[in-house]
């Protein structure tokens, strides 16, 4: 998606590409190898990433939401695709399975309790893990909410979201036989599991296009080209679990079970004009769970990388690691500085003035760095500054990132 040019600007609210610290195979049985990495601090606040599909698998882009020096981020690829093997498998393949696959990894990684980071499936795996695994739950940061229910399915694959985008529509629907395409679901299933991998990749580029030229808020209609092989694996793990209704009992089970999780702090970032998972998903969700936090982002879709869905999630996961730094038990109010950009290498006097409705005071602060500060430096500080929306302080610009 970040092919369209405004969302270049995503980059910005990211942390630097980071190398993982610890990669490895996991055997979880059944045939299945699933590949985990860590990165980041390896004594810091686990973070569990579950990435979109089923069948989308994770990128090194999805290390960059997470402070590495606060956060112990674990990503791994779900069954059957990415990296783990055997590819584009659908045998022993259900929600239930990845459930038991997320705990297993948090059992072997030796984590008592993390935060749980998902958008779109992911979001949805999150949400299911955390009902069956409460007490193994922190938080959960979430994006793009699919709540696996009937009335999601049949706005995507029946007709209504085709009525915002006609022209990929008919692209999606013009593969298919008029007398099959009551269907969709089941009519690319037919040709997904095939047997002739050449009709399976084919049908597989139509199915993966549909969705990905409605990812971004920005885009034209048309969708990026990837590799067969990936766009296989998506395509049938997805049309897999959309055939099974994503293996839940009934319709609705998610939002039915809320009341396991309700004591879990939770942050949804939403995009407003969300194609693919319309935003009343999100807003169900939140109705349902008073104590979560909802973020509507205006100007933004689905895609991960959109400005605003970035720049939420990164200040999600910089309020946590605020809050865990310093302790409501403190009494103590956060601050935290976001370096946004630097002209030189520098030393920084600080002085900050604040009115706590009584008495007047005055923090300072020298800042020194040897390295220079770079964009993304995050600054901590003990007192919130109302005032200091955009500081500018020597040759650095500060953006208050969060504070209460």
């Amino acid at each position: 998606m970040d092919k369209f040019l405004n969302q270049k600007r995503a980059v910005q609210y990211m942390y630097s590409l980071i190398d993982p610290f610890d990669q490895r195979v996991l055997q979880v049985g059944q045939g299945h190898q699933i590949y985990i990495e860590q990165c980041g601090n390896p004594e810091g606040i686990p973070v569990v990433v579950l990435h979109g599909g089923p069948g989308g698998g994770c990128s090194p882009a999805m290390r960059r939401y997470f402070d590495p020096r606060v956060f112990r981020v674990v990503l791994f690829d779900q069954r059957g695709c990415g990296r783990s093997r055997p590819h584009a498998s659908v045998a022993y393949n259900t929600t239930w399975h990845l459930v038991d696959d997320i705990e297993r990894i948090r059992r072997v990684l030796n984590i008592e309790k993390w935060i749980c980071f998902g958008g779109s499936w992911g979001a949805t795996l999150a949400l299911i893990y955390a009902q069956e695994h409460p007490n193994r739950v922190r938080r959960l940061v979430l994006r793009g909410v699919f709540l696996s229910t009937q009335a999601e399915l049949d706005w995507f694959y029946g007709g209504g979201a085709g009525r915002f985008w006609p022209e990929p529509w008919l692209r999606f629907t013009a593969m298919i036989p008029d007398d099959e395409r009551n269907n969709l679901i089941l009519a690319y299933n037919k040709r997904l599991f095939s047997g002739d991998v050449s009709i399976q990749t084919r049908y597989a580029r139509a199915w993966s296009a549909w969705e990905n030229a409605l990812a971004s808020i920005h885009s034209n209609g048309s969708s990026s080209e990837s590799p067969g092989d990936y766009l296989r694996a998506f395509a049938r793990l997805e049309n897999h679990y959309f055939m099974n209704r994503c293996f839940l009992e009934f319709d609705g089970r998610i939002l039915a079970y809320m009341g396991r999780i309700r004591h879990i702090p939770c942050v949804i970032v939403q995009g407003r004009y969300d194609m693919i998972c319309p935003p009343n998903a999100a807003y169900d969700l939140a109705s349902r769970w008073p104590e979560a936090e909802l973020k509507m982002v205006r100007n933004a879709g689905h895609a991960l990388s959109e400005p605003g869905i970035s720049a939420e999630l990164v200040r999600a996961m910089d309020k946590i690691a605020a809050e865990t730094m310093w302790g409501a038990a403190w009494n103590v109010r956060p601050c935290l500085l976001r370096v946004l950009f630097r002209t030189e290498r520098c030393s920084l006097n600080l002085a900050i003035g604040w009115n706590d409705g009584v008495n007047a005071h005055m923090w300072q602060i020298t800042l020194h760095e040897d390295a220079g500060f770079h964009d993304g430096t995050l600054l901590w500080a003990d007192h919130v500054v109302d005032t200091l929306a955009h500081h500018e302080v020597g040759t650095c610009r500060f953006e208050m990132v969060w504070g209460t």
